[in-house]
């Protein structure tokens, strides 16, 4: 076997999507595993997405005045199990702390799987009149909720990073306009950075938070046929409120309970990008989030003064884009190319001797291999046209890719067929936790996703399930 094909990739991503993705985020250096079953290291590749992930957004949240803060990481289980709902819904994958050296606790200390209980504990102190609200709080942490399911890198691990908005108002109308801002600047940056489509809606009773009013989502299509959940945010109405005793004396003196919301993006969404535009060939980075958008080769088949010179010259002037200088000579320029493929740096800078006497250099776009020749003198207009074209071209694929997934049916029968088919398909359902249990069967494991705000009319269509009027229209899938 060849050094090459033992670097690059060896399987196929539309055969064996599995595979292939675990491959992609060991080989491009994204992630490794670690000794903690379930839990990965995020190298400084994947860790830099999120970074900033976490500067955009959080740059956003602030334009709306939530502020951040950080809470403990562990919590008390008297505290955790305060909200019943809340608790059943985390119970099988909360991770404990017993001991403390060979002492035993006087109480077990959960490891944060959530933090409502011990945030809530302070905001039951803070808030006591209509002049403390609203209060919106955001914590960016690392939570741990112990699956026993296979482990996917960023998909599925037993410790993840994400934001924790706990937002409290004085009355429902606020909130629900909390609801609008908070999934805008959500699925704005799937959009803008992300180069990602998404599908907005509420999630059934029975797959909402546990303890929420209501749950809304982003759902995202991957290209082996499955959905996964993105972005969410909870309506958390006056539940935890009641629980916590989060109270104040609202303009007239009268005691009222808070209305709150949670919400958060987490780092299963690197994984999400990474395998929507990755292709057979390694990494690919939406340019508006790849830390290097550059790297220069000088194509020398011994050490070349005049091309070194002027390679140096451009990774200076090009300073604006993070550029990586590929000046090896130990490796042949295919090699190099492979490489920086494999790792996903959106453009390629190629300047060899007859493009030196020209003046110009080669540009390769990751994307789609398209090569230009260019005129120094013109290369940061191109370079920025270019990488405007790569973000605006990813984004468009992932769209279409989405589109052609989703689907309608108004029967069993052809619901089935079109989910063979690997289709996100809108039905007609009852609400009812007994008919997602009979459709989960049914349909061999598939469930809700979510259901559009826009609803079709629901005149005369029944239910696949239960063959009764239907309540809403829903999408359903695969989903991790």
């Amino acid at each position: 076997m060849s050094k090459k094909s033992k670097e690059g990739l060896s399987v196929k991503k539309e055969e064996n999507f599995s595979e292939w993705f675990q491959q992609l985020i060991i080989k491009s250096e994204l992630a490794d595993y670690s000794s903690v079953s379930g839990c990965i290291v995020f190298r400084p590749k994947s860790f830099n997405v999120w970074e900033k992930t976490k500067e955009i957004i959080d740059k956003e949240f602030k334009k709306i005045g939530i502020k951040n803060v950080y809470f403990p990481m562990f919590i008390p289980e008297k505290l955790l199990s305060k909200e019943a709902d809340h608790v059943k819904g985390f119970a099988p994958e909360v991770a404990w702390v017993t001991h403390t050296g060979n002492t035993k606790l006087s109480e077990k200390l959960a490891v944060r799987p959530t933090s409502e209980a011990i945030m809530y504990e302070s905001y039951s102190k803070w808030i006591r009149s209509w002049r403390n609200l609203p209060l919106k709080l955001n914590q960016w942490v690392n939570v741990v909720r112990w699956e026993f399911r296979h482990p996917i890198p960023f998909f599925r691990t037993r410790e993840f990073l994400f934001n924790e908005g706990h937002n409290a108002y004085s009355n429902k109308k606020d909130l629900d306009k909390d609801k609008d801002r908070i999934t805008k600047i959500y699925s704005e940056f799937l959009k803008d950075y992300m180069a990602l489509p998404s599908i907005l809606g509420k999630k059934t009773d029975k797959e909402k938070f546990a303890g929420a009013v209501a749950t809304y989502s982003l759902e995202l299509y991957l290209p082996n046929g499955k959905a996964i959940q993105g972005p969410d945010y909870h309506d958390d109405g006056q539940n935890f409120a009641k629980v916590y005793d989060i109270k104040f004396l609202d303009e007239n003196g009268k005691e009222q309970y808070c209305y709150q919301s949670t919400y958060a993006i987490s780092t299963r969404m690197l994984g999400v990008m990474f395998a929507i535009h990755s292709d057979n060939k390694g990494l690919i980075i939406p340019p508006k989030l790849a830390e290097n958008k550059i790297v220069i080769v000088p194509l020398m088949f011994e050490k070349d003064k005049q091309i070194l010179k002027k390679a140096k010259e451009l990774f200076s002037d090009l300073s604006q884009y993070d550029p990586i200088m590929d000046d090896r000579l130990e490796v042949t320029p295919g090699y190099k190319f492979n490489e920086w493929e494999l790792k996903g740096i959106p453009l390629r800078i190629e300047i060899g001797p007859k493009d030196f006497k020209k003046k110009e250099v080669v540009l390769v776009r990751r994307d789609n291999e398209k090569k230009i020749n260019i005129k120094m003198k013109n290369l940061k207009k191109q370079i920025d046209f270019e990488l405007e074209d790569i973000q605006n071209t990813l984004f468009k694929k992932a769209d279409k890719l989405l589109k052609n997934s989703l689907d309608k049916s108004e029967n069993l029968k052809d619901t089935l067929s079109k989910l063979k088919k690997q289709k996100i398909v809108l039905v007609p359902l009852k609400n009812s936790k007994e008919v997602e249990d009979n459709l989960k069967e049914k349909l061999k494991g598939v469930k809700t996703l979510n259901r559009p705000e826009k609803q079709p009319s629901l005149k005369g269509k029944k239910c696949i399930i239960s063959g009764k009027q239907a309540d809403y229209w829903v999408y359903i899938g695969k989903s991790y």
